[in-house]
């Protein structure tokens, strides 16, 4: 992270990998001494205080903007807001969600997060994107964990004379509906190997091309806060 941060890299993302029997090598021993709340604190630490986990003194202080993840959708679900407010006390300055597909799943938990007053403290980025054909749609559904796919949407891709044409339009209808949700910050788009969406999508929404935005004269840089 502070090779990252002195090659210019403002933007860390703290996250808890799964456990190794998702992976390649399932055999593996899984190695939890730090999970991503703790992650982030040690990284606010750095950055705030000028200090390692070990409590030696950085001298250069890394100058990031401190993120982590969240899950909508896994259960219990009432915990995963009492978790998310857990990151923004370590120091969490933006969260990226799990795929959506579920929006009124998301929309109830961007409730309790608003009721909550989270989303006045932390930068919520609503993670979308398209569905690529049937069997992805089946995938996910099936085989990855915290994604939840209804099955409406598997219909649809279905019954769909081109199945790509119609995830991509699925994407776009959970972007458009993801938007108008109180508490939702912005979206992160992840094309899952469909990079080429990207553009079309920002277009399609209005957020290309970006608006100029100049600085004013003598302006510098400063420490994020939290």
């Amino acid at each position: 992270m502070l090779r990252a941060a002195a090659l210019g890299v403002r933007n860390i993302w703290c996250i808890t990998r799964g456990h190794a029997r998702f992976g390649t090598h399932p055999h593996a021993k899984p190695v939890f001494d730090m999970d991503s709340i703790h992650l982030v604190r040690v990284i606010r630490n750095m950055r705030d205080h000028g200090v390692l986990l070990s409590g030696e003194p950085l001298k250069v202080p890394p100058r990031v903007f401190v993120g982590a993840v969240e899950n909508p959708f896994a259960e219990p679900f009432e915990f995963r807001v009492v978790r998310l407010a857990k990151k923004i006390q370590a120091g969490a300055e933006f969260i990226q969600t799990q795929l959506i597909f579920n929006v009124e799943k998301f929309r109830r938990w961007m409730r309790l997060v608003v009721d909550a007053g989270l989303h006045e403290k932390v930068y919520i980025l609503a993670g979308v994107g398209p569905i690529r054909s049937l069997r992805a749609a089946e995938f996910m559904r099936d085989h990855v964990p915290g994604v939840e796919v209804p099955e409406e949407l598997v219909r649809r891709m279905r019954d769909a004379a081109d199945q790509r044409e119609e995830g991509y339009r699925i994407g776009l209808e959970i972007m458009q509906q993801v938007r108008e949700i109180p508490g939702v910050a912005g979206l992160h788009i992840m094309p899952m190997d469909w990079e080429e969406a990207v553009q079309r999508y920002v277009t399609d929404l209005g957020l290309y091309p970006r608006p100029s935005v100049t600085e004013p004269t003598g302006a510098t840089a400063s420490t994020p806060s939290s």
